[in-house]
């Protein structure tokens, strides 16, 4: 996730809607890998963040605005952007997540989104953890091979001789009584 969500938690209403469509699309595995593997090209994390505010303007300019419109913008936004065809219930139960969100911010109602955003942190912070340790492993390791490089405990094996392959000899073409030339299939 990037800025936006680990910006301070939010305090108002709209807050708590942007940082719970953000929650929701940073956690919605089809996007994550799109913008992970740069299908939307160099810029697709900040399609991503587009993407968010896009939503958020959405349901505060039209708010008339269904599941099933989030739903067509998110399906739309994947094939467009990041030129990736959702054919699971996927956008449909992250457009659901996110209507319920703005259902439970219209009603001051903001502790699923805290408990969301208390999750995505220690997961951060599990991320954060385990990648320094594989830059520690990793370090470590690299130390051990120069250490072995220089024991003189090595043989010296030369260079391998290089493999060679006899050549094949071509069978001559059998050519019946007709004149026709028989086709043979391969040895196996």
């Amino acid at each position: 996730m990037d800025a936006q969500a680990t910006a301070p938690p939010a305090t108002d209403a709209a807050s708590y809607l942007d940082l719970g469509i953000t929650l929701a699309l940073n956690n919605w595995p089809s996007l994550t890998l799109a913008v992970q593997s740069n299908w939307g090209g160099p810029t697709s994390d900040d399609k991503r963040a587009w993407l968010c505010g896009a939503i958020s303007e959405m349901l505060t300019d039209r708010p008339e605005t269904d599941a099933e419109d989030v739903e067509d913008v998110l399906i739309q936004v994947m094939n467009d952007e990041f030129d990736v065809v959702i054919d699971d219930e996927s956008a449909g139960n992250v457009a659901v997540q996110i209507m319920e969100f703005k259902e439970q911010t219209d009603a001051g109602q903001f502790s699923a989104i805290r408990e969301m955003w208390e999750t995505w942190q220690r997961k951060s912070e599990q991320k954060s953890a385990a990648s320094s340790m594989f830059k520690q492993v990793e370090s470590r390791d690299e130390d051990q091979e120069t250490d072995d490089e220089a024991s003189d405990d090595d043989v010296d094996m030369g260079d391998a001789p290089a493999l060679v392959r006899a050549p094949r000899e071509k069978a001559e073409p059998e050519i019946d009584e007709d004149g026709f030339t028989k086709v043979v299939g391969k040895k196996r």
